[in-house]
């Protein structure tokens, strides 16, 4: 799966992305066209590189940083070029300048990673024969034309061009056809260094990427989780950095919320405006983040690898398909079932499912959908309102209304019992206070109408 594949997901990914300070746009083609990673070792080894970028970040000035930031901006994609190269293609002006441009700047940040102690973290090829190759006259300017110092025949007929004036139609001709050989001798002496300039333009995205994912650390105060193999996720101080940033405009804070989930169920209740999507949509967000070797918003992490995510939150009606809401939400779980028997590592986090049909039906499904998985490998993590046996499923409540404020941490239960808080937070809203009296009186009559029918 690739980054762009799941970009717009719901969780929010593209906020963090776009909050991404890259400096070329290459290395946002490069970053988007990333696969999510599911060896540990691979993902290790992304996170060490990252680390040793946060500490240049943290420990060199910032006038160095500047630099380097300077040189990235210079990158360009010059794939094209780079496969025109590879199949022999006789490489025009453009494309040499294209190439010569890019070795001269790959030597540039090369010496600057050597000079902070990052030379092995992100490895450039040398391409100093190809920089040799395209400035004859070695004058380190990244500009390009068919020097004299190529052809002495060429040389001669633009010094008759310029003593001879009348002579020039014809000698241009000469020269054309001389500076074409020259442009064919280039490729076939640049073609043995194809491969090194590849990587070279790839290795530039690389130091641009981490370098980016290293402030955005720094700054939004992200963690580099560690890897664990038991199948549990935790998370302490986990936070949603769309939300933080919305209450922090409004002069708010954003509460952060510990969790825990492993490959078993865990099902999260509360009242509505609880909480409860926003803790999936981060949940989500943060197993993304750390399968594509990004810094995940808690103060601290263990996460555990999957091969497969899955998010389903809200209205999933899908007018292209023809399918109705609950169609939609039915065939999205059903795909997550068929997978939870394939043998694979999967995250399943459902929010609220079958909340569009009746009540009765709507918790039939979800305390079946419980069964279903229950005994499954596999993580699901899932929010309802409906009043459900649990089984063996982990409960989790969001506390609720705690001192008349909104506490929205999660706290251990036993059972999966929705609290009912929905009067008390449409009053704390200030909602009509007829509307709330009269729903309470309604309420009080249900409850007693339950007890005698007992």
């Amino acid at each position: 799966m690739q980054l762009k594949n799941v970009i717009d997901s719901p969780c929010e990914l593209r906020f963090m992305l776009d909050k991404l300070d890259l400096q070329s746009g290459f290395a946002r083609r490069w970053l988007l066209d990333s696969s999510m990673m599911t060896s540990a070792a691979e993902i290790e080894a992304s996170h060490d590189v990252t680390r040793r970028f946060v500490q240049f970040v943290n420990n060199v000035d910032r006038t160095h940083q500047t630099t380097l930031l300077f040189r990235l901006q210079g990158v360009k994609d010059i794939r094209t070029t780079i496969k025109n190269l590879r199949q022999m293609a006789t490489l025009d002006d453009i494309e040499l300048f294209e190439v010569k441009h890019l070795s001269i700047l790959a030597a540039e940040v090369k010496k600057m990673l050597q000079e902070h102690g990052l030379i092995d973290a992100v490895h450039i090829p040398c391409l100093e024969d190809v920089i040799k190759i395209l400035d004859p006259d070695g004058t380190q300017i990244a500009s390009f034309y068919i020097y004299d110092s190529y052809c002495t025949e060429l040389k001669d007929l633009r010094k008759r061009m310029r003593q001879q004036p009348e002579q020039q139609e014809e000698l241009l001709v000469k020269a054309a056809e001389i500076e074409e050989t020259v442009r064919h001798d280039l490729t076939k002496k640049l073609h043995a260094y194809v491969d090194d300039i590849e990587q070279a333009l790839v290795a530039l995205a690389a130091v641009d990427i981490n370098l980016a994912r290293a402030r955005q650390i720094i700054d939004e105060e992200l963690c580099l989780p560690t890897i664990t193999n038991d199948g549990t996720s935790c998370y302490t101080a986990m936070f949603n950095p769309q939300v933080k940033d919305a209450l922090a405009r409004r002069g708010k804070a954003f509460q952060p919320v510990d969790i825990c989930y492993a490959d078993s169920p865990t099902l999260i209740t509360g009242a509505n405006m609880g909480g409860k999507t926003v803790v999936l949509k981060t949940l989500t967000l943060c197993q993304y983040l750390f399968q594509f070797g990004f810094g995940v918003p808690a103060s601290a992490a263990t996460i555990a690898i999957k091969d497969e995510i899955y998010f389903f939150i809200g209205d999933e009606q899908s007018i292209e398909r023809g399918l109705s809401s609950f169609a939609a939400e039915m065939k999205n779980i059903d795909a997550v079932i068929k997978a939870s028997r394939e043998n694979r590592k999967i995250l399943a986090l459902i929010d609220e499912p079958a909340r569009t049909t009746n009540p009765t039906e709507g918790t039939a499904l979800v305390q079946a959908l419980l069964k279903v998985l229950g005994n499954k490998q596999m993580s699901l993590v899932m929010t309802t309102h409906y009043d459900i046996e649990p089984g063996t499923a982990h409960c989790l409540r969001v506390k609720g209304f705690d001192n008349g404020s909104m506490n929205y941490s999660l706290v251990e239960v036993d059972d999966g019992e929705v609290p009912h808080e929905a009067l008390t937070i449409a009053q704390s809203l200030g909602i009509d206070s007829e509307w709330i009296s009269l729903a309470r009186e309604e309420l009080e009559k249900s409850s007693k109408e339950k007890i005698l029918y007992k």
